[in-house]
């Protein structure tokens, strides 16, 4: 086996424990030992921060106008309203951006705006984000642009769209690297000068919290009845966007998607119905992992190698025709992004086989002419994570480079970037995910700069991938009742991942193969057998072939149901003999 392929054995980070606040934490809130522990290894050091992230509901969702400028921005469309003026919404080409500029052109319309909407397609970042939308403004005579989950970089351009008599109203939630633009508003949780306390908001929570100020400035001035502006039928938008953009699901956040989830199982949409329909989750409880693997990746296919637009055609339809046809092609679009992903992933893989030294470095910086601009984000992620190394992939079109990044908690990006801005035509996003565009002869120079930074900032063991571990559990509680007690906890993704638990159990039979790659495990302890899923792990069958062995497993424990029959499994993250 080469070097590339070698299995990395994660670090075990045992959980922190105190007995006293987990026992003060079980009598407050009446709630499982084991959830206690959880708390705890999540930092919760106050009976209110627990309360808050238990039982938040939609009234505790912050005020909109905290945001800077917001009070302009409800303004201009205020104008745009009463004069009767067209406004055109402009969205980037992901999911969040896709769901906000849906959210904004469906809520300005009900409000009695003339809105239109375009999406930026793959090649704007190299031609001028703000080049498409203003064509386009410019030939429907609209005189206010609302920009979604982009525009805080596009400073030149907002100013040349002044000249043509177009304000610009900014929705954007990435981290500003070239100043702020001048124009009416910009509303960004990330602006230094920003007091919103939520920094961590999507670009489709950025658009809704726009939307809920308007709303609310309309109540107010008694141009609307509040009872007919309900924006709670947003929300499974607003959830869509903010997962499949890996938003971080604590406080704010955290709310907007556990009522989303809840209106995404009672939508009206018939695009979405039918989306979830080819999802196999037509009429079921969605969970963010659904959104995540499912949903996301069917309307994350159009931006990366078809269409945009469709995907807020789909969303906004209310056609049940139109919306089984773009369904469909949304589906038809996914299974050739597969396709194009399998070959350059492939691509990508056999070179690393054949280039072990590349490993030798604490970073990846990869770069061709032949794999597609759109499925790079998909590959950077996956290298990123397989290799736990800060990971470039850069595609080369016409003699420009788009990169896509994505790299380990002990490296943020963004300031490597902005080291290296001189080489770069431009770069965005955050510390964790973030893109560029460069001219092709200068990506050595920007491989080179790159890989050395992360070889100076980085120690060896910050390439080890580390498990953390929430709470040691006994077979005995891992019951249904137990179950549902860790529904609590919910939705779980980016900031707040499942719980992993961990115990020790002897293997009562040597592991099953399934699926290729995939072990299934018979565990016992004190007389309760529990069977165990090990995803991608069977290349480690022959660590553990024998029966009753000891082992100490982590794993997050789930209900699986099969012909209606439901069980108790483990997920297995990882096993070590004892």
């Amino acid at each position: 086996m080469t070097h590339a392929l070698k299995y990395q054995s994660p670090e075990w980070i045992s959980p922190k424990t105190d007995a006293k606040w987990q026992e003060a934490i079980i009598r407050e809130f009446n709630i499982h030992p084991v959830i206690a522990q959880v708390l705890i290894s999540r930092g919760f050091k106050n009976f209110d921060d627990i309360n808050a992230y238990l039982y938040a509901k939609l009234p505790n969702l912050l005020d909109p106008s905290l945001f800077i400028n917001m009070d302009k921005a409800v303004d201009r469309i205020h104008q745009a309203l009463v004069k009767k003026e067209k406004v055109l919404v402009f969205g980037d080409n992901d999911v969040d951006g896709i769901t906000g500029t849906a959210l904004l052109v469906e809520f300005l319309r009900y409000i009695g705006i003339q809105t239109l909407f375009c999406v930026a397609n793959r090649t704007a970042a190299s031609h001028g984000m703000l080049s498409q939308p203003k064509q386009y403004a410019i030939e429907q005579q609209c005189r206010l642009l609302i920009t979604v989950d982009c525009g805080i970089t596009a400073g030149d351009e907002i100013e040349d769209l002044a000249k043509h008599h177009i304000d610009v109203i900014v929705t954007d939630h990435h981290e500003p690297t070239a100043g702020i633009p001048k124009c009416i508003a910009a509303l960004n949780p990330k602006i230094p000068s920003n007091c919103y306390p939520n920094r961590e908001l999507t670009g489709v929570g950025v658009a809704f919290k726009l939307a809920h100020a308007v709303a609310n400035d309309l109540i107010q001035k008694k141009e609307v009845n509040s009872l007919k502006l309900d924006l709670k039928r947003y929300l499974d938008l607003v959830a869509l966007g903010t997962v499949a953009d890996m938003g971080s699901l604590i406080g704010e956040n955290r709310i907007l998607v556990r009522y989303g989830l809840k209106q995404l199982k009672k939508t009206k949409r018939v695009g979405l119905l039918c989306l979830l329909e080819l999802c196999d989750l037509a009429g079921q409880t969605v969970l963010t992992t659904d959104i995540a693997s499912k949903i996301a990746p069917r309307l994350n296919s159009l931006g990366r190698i078809a269409d945009s637009t469709k995907g807020v055609e789909l969303l906004l339809t209310r056609d049940p025709a139109v919306a089984q046809t773009l369904a469909k092609e949304l589906d038809l679009n996914n299974i050739e992004r597969q396709r194009l992903e399998k070959i350059d992933s492939d691509d990508i893989e056999e070179y690393l086989q054949n280039h072990p030294e590349m490993l030798e470095n604490k970073a990846i910086v990869l770069y061709s002419t032949k794999w597609h601009p759109g499925i790079i984000p998909i590959l950077s992620a996956r290298i990123a994570k397989q290799y736990n190394r800060p990971t470039a992939i850069i595609a080369i079109d016409n003699g420009i480079g788009k990169g896509s990044l994505r790299t380990i908690p002990e490296f943020p990006l963004l300031d490597a970037l902005r080291q290296n801005a001189p080489l770069l035509l431009n770069f965005g996003g955050h510390d964790f995910a973030a893109g560029l565009s460069i001219e092709e002869n200068l990506i050595p120079s920007f491989a080179q700069n790159f890989i050395h930074a992360v070889n100076t900032s980085l120690q060896e063991a910050d390439l080890t991938p580390k498990l953390q571990l929430d709470a040691e559990v006994h077979f005995e509680d891992v019951t249904f009742d137990f179950l549902e007690s860790l529904h609590l906890l919910e939705p779980f993704g980016t900031e707040n991942p499942a719980p992993i638990l961990y115990s020790e159990a002897i293997q009562t039979w040597p592991p099953k193969v399934v699926g290729k790659s995939h072990l299934k495990l018979y565990l016992e302890q004190h007389d309760r057998v529990l069977e165990g899923i090990a995803f991608g792990l069977a290349d480690r069958r022959h660590e553990i072939l024998k029966k009753n062995i000891k082992l100490r497993i982590a794993f997050t424990p789930y209900v699986n149901t099969f012909l209606n029959k439901s069980s108790i499994q483990l997920l297995i993250k990882d096993f070590r003999e004892l």
